[in-house]
């Protein structure tokens, strides 16, 4: 279907912010640019679509797309070529008014760009490429740009969009080659993650440009644990194997980086997307399980160097074969359940496999997955916290990485015992099972997984109860079916 280009503005706004829905962006800008005379905006690293900032304003993006006018059927998607729908198409000149215009009024902090493939994936790129450009150098707009990057654009095109974009996403969307197949026959694992490989490699020259090493930032592992911490038997997968020196002796570390910088000091220090890379997964528009899901985030983690990887519940808006039945309810409960177990492999030190196995392939329904794998492991438990390494301390339900500092910095200076704990935020409803203060437990409870299981299952199941319903306006109609002696 061709681009019908007779729309109002307002009416293709209309239309193609409807269509950008689907794509999440909820992550920190990881940005911070100051304002400059005679340019207008900032940026500012805490700014978050859809939520809050750290003085409590709400940060917002302008979240469209250039076209959804699309070549590829993917199956699952509202803009699929055979899809009977509204089409249209902005301008790189439009964009760029309406980005400016939204950004005076303060309606928005920034611009989140996708698109549809119309034509071809060059043709795309260039014109978002176009828009950003002109956004940057014609006027002058230096607030936060967030952009979808075309599997199968050349890599001169893409290298140009993480020049003048913040952060760049190239949505993988599917786990496994073969459900890509099934439901997405124009898209392919090699066109997806070419353009990643690309992203990792300037994000490293970027690195070396600074003078800082570029083998491993956040690779995996987290912010929080030291880069030496990670499980038992675990093995990581990071850019030194990618660059082929994991194996190399000091000395030849030293003599590569050495070179890999002075390959890299040509390189412009913006030549890269800044906040770094995302990409996006469905959940539920293929039969593969959370295992499959989380080994493929962990993949992308170790190799791709990307800072988020999200998951979308599978919305039922297509009648396909290859799909679900449109009666599905979208898998919110399955999301929200992979999105803390991302949590725990990037800032807990958790590995896919220890999470889930093949014979264990999908989360618990009422336990979040870091209470499932600590019932799961009572032989690791109970710890006592004046002596527990960070890392262990960590892997107790009710302690977050604050909490856990919290105690390792304090226990220098004296013992602690539960009240303290209180006081540093760790949740002892949860913990307390899990922990010893100065070889005492908080209740004489025995430590065995049965009795454990069975008391947090009627505590989460009480909670799942009482958020429930349980009030609702009252009508004089009611009939309360009050019954008394005599009286009916």
């Amino acid at each position: 279907m061709e681009v019908i280009h007779s729309y109002t503005l307002q009416e293709k706004l209309q239309i193609l912010a409807d269509g950008a829905k689907y794509d999440v962006a909820c992550t920190s800008s990881g940005v911070d640019r100051n304002g400059k005379k005679g340019e207008l905006g900032n940026s500012r690293a805490c700014g978050i679509c859809h939520s809050f900032s750290s003085d409590g304003r709400c940060i917002s993006l302008l979240k469209v797309l250039m076209t959804n006018h699309c070549i590829y059927d993917c199956k699952y998607c509202v803009n699929r070529v055979k899809n009977d729908i509204p089409r249209a198409a902005f301008t790189p000149q439009e964009l760029c008014e309406l980005t400016m215009e939204f950004y005076r009024r303060n309606y928005i902090e920034g611009l989140f760009l996708s698109s549809g493939i119309y034509k071809n994936p060059t043709y795309t790129m260039m014109l978002m490429v176009t828009t950003l450009k002109m956004l940057r150098e014609e006027y002058h707009f230096r607030g936060y740009i967030h952009v979808k990057a075309v599997p199968g654009a050349p890599d001169d095109v893409l290298n140009l969009a993480g020049h003048y974009a913040d952060r760049m996403s190239i949505n993988l969307e599917l786990p496994t080659e073969e459900s890509m197949k099934k439901i997405a026959p124009n898209k392919s694992f090699s066109t997806i993650l070419r353009p990643m490989d690309q992203m990792t490699r300037n994000i490293q020259d970027h690195r070396a440009w600074l003078g800082q090493n570029p083998l491993f930032e956040r690779s995996y592992g987290n912010r929080y644990l030291p880069n030496n911490i990670f499980s038992k038997g675990a093995k990581k997968i990071g850019l030194q194997e990618i660059l082929g020196i994991s194996d190399q002796s000091k000395g030849q570390k030293k003599e590569e980086l050495l070179s890999y910088q002075a390959k890299a000091s040509s390189v412009h220090s913006s030549d890269f997307p800044k906040a770094g890379l995302s990409s996006q997964m469905i959940i539920g528009a293929s039969d593969e399980t959370d295992y499959h899901l989380i080994r493929t985030s962990q993949f992308l983690y170790q190799n791709y160097d990307l800072r988020r990887v999200f998951y979308s519940a599978y919305i039922p808006i297509n009648d396909d074969p290859a799909l679900p039945s449109k009666e599905m309810a979208p898998p919110l409960k399955r999301e929200h359940r992979l999105y803390q177990a991302d949590f725990l492999m990037r800032y807990y030190g958790f590995q896919a496999g220890e999470l889930l196995t093949e014979s264990n392939p999908f989360f618990h329904e009422v336990f979040d997955p870091k209470c499932d794998w600590a019932i799961r492991n009572m032989e690791q438990f109970p710890v006592e916290v004046q002596t527990a390494p960070y890392d262990l301390l960590l892997r107790v339900p009710g302690i977050g990485p604050k909490s856990a500092k919290r105690i390792v910095q304090s226990r220098k200076y004296g013992k602690l015992d539960f009240t303290h704990l209180k006081k540093m935020g760790v949740v002892l409803k949860r913990a307390h099972f899990f922990l010893l203060c100065n070889g005492k437990q908080m209740y004489h409870i025995p430590v065995e997984e049965n009795f454990v299981r069975a008391n947090m299952l009627s505590m989460d199941t009480k909670r799942i109860v009482e958020k429930g319903p349980s009030y609702r306006q009252l009508s004089l109609f009611d009939d309360f079916g009050i019954q008394r002696e005599g009286v009916v």
